[in-house]
């Protein structure tokens, strides 16, 4: 799959965070004494730089924790091959015809001291493969590719295609799930326009890191071999495409070959420079995910990133730098915010509380994580716990309107739904630096008997009497 970049904006904080006892549940008195101690302003503003959680149900309403300022934007992964300037016109109307944009990140795992030079996407409208170039590649429609003869099925629907352009090594053994492949690969839409090309792809066969087309058929392929690949759309980028460059529901040919293939590294005796760029990579696939409404896929993404993100070695050590750790500690920040984000679309709300409590033991500050773990406490019945949450939060950001209704939901929660308090809050300039919220009493009917009452009796009472008198002059 592509995997897009996207800027997420965390700050960090160091300081440990206190446990939470999920065992206690406050009285109301408790409640009261609590809110009375929160601070407020009348002017509100929202949670900075986040998902759009303000005002908002937690489950099923936050938008991607791809806590998107959303800074780099996905056009920035395309590039166009630079024209000459001056052309012929066929030539110029060859390079409108093949303009290319780069495939995605990739997930790289060879360490730095193997592999000095990591090779460059090409970004050059040649063929990778210009002594294999065939009438398939080059001018066949789709539709006969689907269905000629001479081509493999890779999947019984016939929706995924190979045929052997050159054989492998003799007897030479296949991947398997879970090992690191490298593909020479360039792929095109039907009117031979290239979407992605890349002379050394290097990635892990399960991971998601690539579309599912490619790893289905990596795991046919030998050592050296070359193959076309024809994939329907629902084994590469289906109804959504992908923006910029392949429209939905677009089949793609693929021109590849495996050039190695090899178990994968283990994580943790990479360095650490190098997970941080692996974890990297990993959360904005699990951003690309999300936006994409894929939550699994995205739920995945980010606990691989999560695994990858570590200063810990195999010796059980620590073998990073204090910077390194720092920048670690902020991704692993992001993939937790994201992971609880998508956990809640996933209703998931156990396990997104979890993952907001790891949030708050690496940033206790963290607002964002504060407030969805208050909100999922109040939702879960833990009613004090979730006050003290949210009384933290709102220090923290006095102005916020998505915490001032979750406390007032808050306290008609604790007083079992009943109308008798509203939060309220007094203005700053009433109050100055100690802008402290109160509860105000909802105003009761006064007590006694209603006028409306008393009328109503009369008239019955009226009525009776002029009954009695007319049966009595009757009889």
């Amino acid at each position: 799959m592509q995997v897009v970049s996207i800027a997420l904006c965390t700050e960090m904080e160091t300081e440990p965070c206190e446990e939470f006892d999920l065992a206690a549940k406050p009285t109301k008195p408790e409640v009261e004494k609590a809110i009375s101690e929160l601070a407020d302003d009348d002017s509100h503003t929202k949670l900075p730089c986040g998902p759009a959680e303000e005002g908002q149900e937690l489950h099923g309403e936050e938008q991607a924790e791809a806590e998107s300022c959303a800074g780099e934007s996905q056009s920035s992964d395309i590039r166009k091959p630079s024209e000459p300037e001056k052309c012929g016109v066929r030539e110029c109307k060859e390079q409108r015809k093949l303009q290319k944009t780069n495939s995605w990140k990739m997930v790289r795992f060879q360490e730095p001291s193997t592999e000095d030079d990591v090779l460059e996407i090409d970004s050059s409208a040649e063929s990778l493969f210009p002594e294999y170039v065939t009438e398939e590649w080059t001018s066949s429609t789709f539709e006969e590719l689907f269905g000629a003869d001479d081509w493999i099925n890779i999947t019984e629907d016939r929706l995924l295609r190979k045929k052997l352009v050159k054989s492998g090594a003799p007897n030479a053994l296949i991947p398997v799930w879970g090992q690191e492949v490298s593909v020479k690969m360039q792929c095109v839409l039907e009117d031979r326009t290239v979407v992605e090309k890349d002379s050394k792809l290097v990635f892990v066969v399960g991971e998601g890191d690539v579309n599912q087309a490619l790893e289905e058929c990596v795991m046919s392929m030998q050592k050296r071999e070359i193959t076309l690949l024809l994939a329907d759309s629902q084994y590469a980028y289906g109804l959504l495409g992908r923006e910029t460059d392949i429209p939905s529901w677009a089949p793609l040919l693929y021109q590849l070959q495996l050039l190695d293939f090899r178990e994968k590294p283990d994580p943790l005796i990479l360095p650490i420079a190098d997970r941080i760029r692996i974890g990297n990579q990993k959360r904005e696939r699990g951003n690309f995910h999300f936006q994409r409404e894929e939550y699994s896929m995205a739920a995945r993404a980010y606990s691989m990133a999560l695994d990858v993100l570590t200063t810990r070695s195999r010796d059980g050590g620590n073998g990073g730098v204090k910077t390194e750790e720092e920048e670690v500690r902020d991704y692993r920040v992001k993939c937790l915010n994201n992971l609880a984000t998508v956990q809640i679309k996933l209703e998931q709300y156990q396990e997104a509380l979890s993952s907001s409590r790891e949030v708050l033991t690496l940033e206790p500050n963290n607002v964002k994580s504060l407030f969805r773990a208050g909100k999922l406490l109040s939702d879960m019945g833990e009613y004090k716990e979730a006050m003290e949450v949210l009384k933290r939060a709102l220090k923290l950001e006095p102005t916020t309107k998505a915490i001032h209704a979750e406390l007032s939901k808050l306290v008609r929660r604790q007083s079992g739904g009943k109308d008798t308090q509203e939060w309220k809050s007094k203005p700053a300039a009433m109050l100055g630096e100690n802008i402290t919220p109160f509860l105000i009493p909802s105003k009761k009917k006064p007590s006694g008997i209603s006028w409306k009452f008393i009328l109503g009796a009369l008239v019955v009472a009226l009525g009776s009497l002029v009954t009695s008198l007319i049966l009595t002059a009757r009889n």
